[in-house]
């Protein structure tokens, strides 16, 4: 272990373990990945070593593109064991019980990975745990998503069992082509364009004991991750808005009243800090639509008429307009490469 290692940067090398051998087996070029995702390969061999969260997210979807395997994450995932995890994984490891294991690794993600909301919600009969990226540089996070849940299977299934099976999985992004894929992989219904990337855990498997329970180890683990974290960047004034306005858009066109209201600022203060960066709200708002837009336009299922709707328009033709302003064709041609 490297408590030697600078400061968390977004998170830490471990998250991609075994990235490089999974990149090959799918017939993937690992350097024209890194390169084009802004990373020094020397990171990755050092479990303490971090990265910016935007090129890890990076990473994950250019080895989707240049592999051309879609379900990248989602196959990464399956294989991710919490033992290569680095810390994060041990603290959950090392817990009494996949309960305690869920809620160790609720409460010390945030150390693991910055600009990460997590949290456990009580559905009476089962618990659900929420993962979602908030920064406002990553707005294109699908591999990402699938693979933590991928984890999080797996960690639960070191007390559970081997052939335990979740009661549902959600996802935030729109339902990909052979979605069927993920039911498989999780053995259990999977849903999409849902509030977070979830897991819903029953509580009867909770209070079973987690096989490699350490409480000095755990400790140890907690402490080695804080130390990590002394200081955690901030977002910029720009990357908050952004963020704010993509998980606003499913309902429609956000406000800037609204978005300054989520952060904390009234309207006024928004609006000169956002002058005081050289930049308009509307400009973000217009700016996060039209990333957004190339995304989804890759994911075939996803309809026109749907993507307006994800993109907080109330008609598709006004998305149509929109999208001929940005690229000077209309969605379909450019989905065509006309």
């Amino acid at each position: 272990m490297h408590l030697g290692a600078k400061a968390n940067q977004g998170v830490l090398a471990a998250a991609a373990t075994g990235l490089e051998s999974f990149i090959l087996q799918n017939g993937g070029d690992i350097d024209t990945i890194l390169g084009r995702s802004g990373v020094n390969p020397e990171i990755l061999q050092q479990p303490t070593s971090s990265l910016r969260l935007a090129n890890y997210c990076q990473v994950l979807e250019q080895a989707a593109q240049q592999t051309g395997f879609e379900h990248f994450g989602l196959y990464y995932g399956k294989q991710f064991m919490p033992q290569q995890l680095g810390l994060i994984g041990y603290i959950g490891l090392c817990s009494a019980t996949v309960e305690e294991a869920l809620k160790n690794l609720t409460r010390a993600f945030h150390w693991h990975q910055h600009d990460t909301f997590t949290q456990l919600v009580d559905l009476k009969d089962a618990w659900r745990f929420d993962y979602q990226i908030r920064h406002g540089a990553i707005l294109t996070r699908r591999q990402d998503a699938e693979l933590t849940m991928g984890m999080v299977l797996n960690l639960v299934r070191q007390g559970a069992g081997a052939i335990w099976a979740p009661r549902e999985v959600h996802f935030e992004h729109p339902s990909p082509g052979n979605w069927h894929e993920h039911c498989k992989v999780f053995d259990a219904p999977v849903y999409f364009n849902q509030p977070f990337n979830s897991i819903i855990i029953p509580k009867s498997v909770l209070q079973r004991p987690m096989p490699n329970h350490d409480p000095l180890l755990l400790q140890l683990m907690l402490e080695a991750l804080k130390k990590l974290n002394v200081s955690e960047p901030q977002q910029s004034v720009v990357e908050q808005v952004k963020s704010t306005i993509q998980l606003s858009l499913p309902s429609g066109e956000p406000e800037m009243e609204q978005v300054a209201d989520q952060m904390g600022y009234s309207r006024l203060t928004l609006q000169r800090r956002l002058k005081q960066e050289g930049v308009t709200f509307r400009q973000l708002l217009e700016s996060v639509r039209c990333e957004m837009a190339t995304s989804y336009l890759q994911q075939p299922k996803l309809s026109i008429t749907e993507m307006g709707l994800l993109l907080g328009y109330s008609e598709t033709s006004a998305f149509s307009r929109a999208f001929r302003r940005w690229f000077g064709v209309s969605p379909s041609q450019y989905r065509k490469g006309d």
